[in-house]
């Protein structure tokens, strides 16, 4: 019986792609970043070969932070460029998924056309407050009175592909705060088809401070993901965090979500004690929501020590014929002037009590590499892009 626990970091970068610039980009490298904390300690994941990583090791070690001991390692690593053209959350799952988009999720860095706006409000019958690119934490400061005091809905984006709606849950009962992320859900569909709507109630007295009850409502997938593929040949795929949400529930047999990077371990945990054959797919959302948006690095650095400090438990939960694969989705550099996500490549560790480890893959192309290894690892036929890491499914 084969398990792949799959578990995103999510924006946990490894180094800007050489069209970084084209993003605004440039020179952002989130992983050294987060090495530069006192915080940084990763001793578990360079065991398994983290830092050995193309473009990893003489950077993340040149902080002195993280510096290798050893040249050789437990498990097999690369990184992997995006091919399609975007570094949002939707567009790298789904990538990763084996579906890559030819055609960028449509943003909006001076606001939303009034035509969408004028029938967001109608539909929802309320007022909208905002509707411009903002911090999700500096919006409900700057606008949550306003909100309280008159019922509108806070409406914001960012540099990704996102609608996001915000509003106090003692005016508006979360509830129906998703009710009206639905409704936005179906007016954004074509010129204004967001890769996601996203539900962010807050909570308190002003200086207000957001419920851990975010949901995401993403556009359903556009073609076959991997996980159609695992649950049309009657494997599990497991949801633990976001992911049901990144693919609108679609390909998923069972799901948990999650407030917090420990919940999402914990639960990850939980799902290696059970009987499945199949996939366990896991996001841990913190390193990009609390500290990479937030331009934390100490949090950054500090989330990404607590998650090596799993990593034991993590391997002792791993049976004689089961995956681990550690990677993430798009960079979110807490060091660089922006609170955006950065266009970066992503790293892929991969370990197994019989997988042989010590080596490294080099630099690959395509997120879907990920989805044609775990598919030719269940042998599994499709029509995914993507080229199996041979050193990974064999």
């Amino acid at each position: 019986m084969k398990r792949v626990f799959l578990i995103v970091l999510d924006s946990c970068g490894v180094g800007a792609m050489p069209d970084a610039a084209d993003f605004g980009d440039e020179g952002s490298f989130t992983l050294r970043s987060a090495a530069t904390s006192a915080y940084f300690s990763m001793p578990n994941a360079e065991k398994l070969g983290l830092f050995h990583i193309d473009g990893v090791r003489g950077e993340v070690c040149g902080s002195g932070l993280g510096a290798v001991k050893s040249d050789s390692f437990d498990g097999v690593v690369c990184r992997l460029a995006e091919v399609s053209k975007g570094k949002d959350t939707t567009t790298g799952h789904w990538e990763i998924a084996g579906l890559p988009l030819s055609k960028p999720f449509p943003t909006f860095p001076k606001g939303f056309p009034k035509r969408l706006i004028n029938a967001l409000s109608k539909e929802t019958g309320r007022g909208i407050l905002c509707n411009k690119p903002y911090s999700g934490t500096d919006v409900i400061r700057d606008y949550g009175k306003e909100q309280l005091a008159t019922g509108a809905l806070i409406v914001y984006t960012s540099a990704d592909s996102v609608l996001q709606i915000a509003a106090h849950d003692a005016l508006i009962p979360t509830e129906q705060l998703y009710e009206y992320c639905e409704i936005a859900r179906k007016l954004c569909k074509g010129a204004y088809g967001v890769g996601r709507i996203i539900a962010r109630p807050f909570t308190g007295e002003w200086p207000y401070t957001r419920t851990a009850l975010r949901h995401d409502f993403s556009l359903e997938p556009t073609g076959e993901t991997l996980l159609d593929v695992m649950k049309a040949a009657g494997l599990s795929v497991r949801s633990v965090g976001k992911i049901v949400d990144i693919f609108a529930g679609r390909g998923i047999t069972d799901f948990a979500r999650t407030t917090c990077n420990e919940e999402g371990i914990d639960v990850t945990l939980e799902r290696m004690k059970e009987d499945f054959e199949g996939l366990c797919f896991t996001n841990l959302v913190d390193f990009d929501m609390k500290y990479g948006h937030r331009n934390d690095i100490d949090g950054y650095a500090k989330a990404l020590t607590y998650f090596d400090s799993k990593l034991p438990e993590l391997l002792a939960g791993l049976r004689e014929d089961d995956l681990l694969l550690i990677t993430a989705d798009h960079g979110c550099d807490p060091a660089t002037p922006s609170t955006d996500h950065s266009r970066e490549y992503i790293p892929l560790v991969a370990y197994g009590p019989k997988l042989r480890g010590g080596r490294n893959a080099g630099t690959r192309i395509g997120f879907g590499d990920i989805a044609q290894t775990i598919a030719a690892y269940f042998s599994l036929e499709n029509t995914l892009v993507g080229t199996a890491i041979r050193e990974i499914a064999d």
